[in-house]
């Protein structure tokens, strides 16, 4: 499947050139019909010898119904140019040519109409006229072909040419990123809502989830059809009817796109390259009321020249674009720019940046998705595919893809802070999500229990810490922690090297002594001690004794039996028992 648009002056014959080839007249419209004038586009479509589909697209001639032309030739792979042999080449030709030069279409086949309606010589005339408009650009080595399209002379020569033109033109590639750009919206009886267009970038289903942009409603699609004929499934390159639910057809108009969710980043200010036509008699500055031409849509833009106040006609360079609505938009995007003012076409070019982060004055854009990470520093992977179409590796963290910089001033801080923590080691909930990342690939550093310390440190233990010594000094009367980091005491704490009870901080070795005291006062007093006793015999007060107890009964050594503590499962043998055991 391929899809050409036709081109040139109107009433040169492009629309009767396109219904002797196709057997469609391409002109819906009763007005149109009326005045034998295109209007708004066309469709058509036709099986060449050798059994190749083609798609037409049939666009209106008069310079007023320019940007009906423009919403027809933004997603084809090569033109049909006419010229009326009777007229030669005129205004409409000069600038169709141009415009197709600037939505990037490069091959295409030239027909010469209404060659019954001259003699010899000056059908001789035309082709030199032709020969010297065309020299030099996209279709200076084009075939040309005559044609008298109501006498049917010359139309099986130009669809031989069309053939091989198509034979050598690409089909359009499937990178699984489907959009179509809607060119016309309408209600039909029986289904709701079609738009048509021509499907780009990636295949189409029944049944498939869509958002359409730039309203952003969610949408199904009910059917699809291309060229009357009913599709499961639609490949890229075709010219496509899509039957779609949850949406009125007065909700969809020329312009918007229909895509997938989640693959896009639509955007409403771009960096483009911008070439302005030499043609032009003014320079291109932000003074100026223009039109930009993306996709089959009409938007007018506030423009700002990066890098200069001006550009000059003939001249190239960067420019950034504020579009009134959000638009999936990708690099290499083409675009035409008209000036509104002057009604004329001022130039086109290529969107470099769907999203950029640097202000005017600093900003360099260009294609490179480096480029894209280094402003940045950080981004998401699958962010990075939507801002560049590309697909690029995390990384970091299996998420991000990181510029170099970026990444060797994020290790230096996590580095930094590491090494700053000492044996303790730093909590790792004070990293924010992408040092963390950055932690895991650094060597020389280890992450236990939620705290990353250097190699060798982590075996440290922290035994000589200042709160350890007062609590191992006053076992039964332990001071508080007053000043002791409360990251230290958490660690402390994890590490088993203190034990809190209701508030009071014990030392390990206390709780024990406490234990196997207790343990021999009920080798005395079998059916059960005071707290009042065990106080005295740790030679503590009721503030203290009372934690103690409640650890030994929360640990099993002890149970509660009213106002006594009898043994538990987990009572220690006491040191008095386990002597006359030893002497039997």
């Amino acid at each position: 499947m391929h899809v050409l648009a036709t081109a040139g002056h109107v009433d040169h014959g492009k629309s009767t050139l396109v219904q002797t080839l196709t057997g469609m007249d391409p002109d819906r419209f009763s007005e149109e019909k009326a005045r034998g004038l295109t209007i708004d586009l066309g469709f058509a479509w036709t099986t060449l010898p050798s059994g190749r589909e083609l798609a037409l697209v049939d666009v209106p001639g008069h310079v007023r119904f320019i940007k009906n032309m423009l919403a027809g030739v933004g997603a084809v792979d090569a033109c049909l140019f006419v010229v009326a042999a009777t007229e030669g080449w005129k205004p409409q030709s000069e600038e169709h040519l141009r415009i197709l030069e600037l939505l990037g279409v490069n091959r295409g086949v030239v027909a010469l109409t209404k060659v019954d309606l001259v003699d010899e010589e000056w059908r001789q005339l035309a082709h030199l006229d032709l020969d010297d408009h065309l020299a030099g650009t996209f279709l200076g080595e084009a075939e040309v072909v005559d044609v008298a399209a109501t006498q049917g002379t010359g139309v099986d020569d130009l669809r031989a040419a069309l053939d091989r033109l198509l034979s050598n033109t690409p089909t359009a590639s499937d990178r699984q990123r489907p959009r179509l750009w809607v060119d016309r919206s309408f209600a039909a009886k029986g289904s709701g809502t079609v738009v048509t267009g021509t499907l780009a970038g990636g295949s189409l289903a029944v049944d498939d989830e869509l958002v359409l942009l730039p309203s952003g409603r969610r949408v199904r699609v009910r059917s699809l059809q291309s060229h009357q004929a009913r599709l499961q499934q639609a490949d890229p390159g075709r010219r496509l009817a899509v039957n779609l639910t949850a949406v009125s057809h007065d909700q969809v108009a020329r312009g918007d796109a229909l895509v997938r969710p989640g693959q896009w980043a639509p955007t409403r200010t771009l960096d483009c390259s911008l070439t302005v036509l030499d043609a032009i008699d003014h320079d291109v500055s932000r003074r100026g009321a223009y039109q930009a031409y993306v996709g089959s849509g009409e938007h007018p833009v506030r423009l700002r020249v990066l890098g200069a106040e001006a550009l000059a006609p003939g001249t190239s360079g960067p420019v950034r674009l504020h579009l009134p609505v959000p638009l999936p938009l990708l690099p290499g995007d083409l675009f035409v720019l008209r000036e509104s003012g002057r009604a004329e076409t001022v130039g086109g070019g290529e969107v470099l940046d769907v999203a950029p982060v640097l202000r005017a004055s600093r900003a360099r854009p260009s294609r490179s998705v480096e480029r894209v990470v280094a402003e940045r520093g950080w981004v998401e992977a699958e962010v990075l595919e939507r801002l560049t179409g590309e697909r690029r590796e995390p990384t970091v963290g299996g998420r991000w893809v990181v510029d170099p910089l970026a990444l060797s001033v994020t290790e230096k801080q996590v580095r930094t802070a590491v090494e700053a923590a000492g044996p303790l080691g730093l909590d790792t909930a004070t990293l924010d999500e992408r040092q963390r990342s950055v932690l895991e690939t650094l060597d020389g550093f280890v992450v236990q229990g939620g705290r990353a310390t250097a190699y060798g440190q982590e075996a440290d233990s922290l035994s000589d810490h200042p709160y350890l010594v007062a609590l191992e000094a006053e076992p039964f009367s332990p001071p508080t922690p007053t000043g002791v980091d409360r990251g230290e005491l958490r660690e402390l704490r994890r590490r088993g090297l203190v034990v809190e009870q209701d508030g009071v901080w014990f030392a390990p070795a206390a709780l024990d002594q406490a234990a196997n005291v207790v343990a021999g006062l009920l080798s005395e007093s079998p059916e059960g001690v005071t707290v009042a006793q065990v106080r005295d015999a740790l030679g503590t007060t009721r503030k203290f004794i009372l934690p103690v107890l409640a650890h030994l009964d929360a640990t099993g050594v002890t149970r509660r039996r009213g106002d006594y503590r009898i043994g538990g499962p987990r009572l220690p043998v006491s040191p008095s028992v386990q002597s006359s055991s030893d002497e039997q």
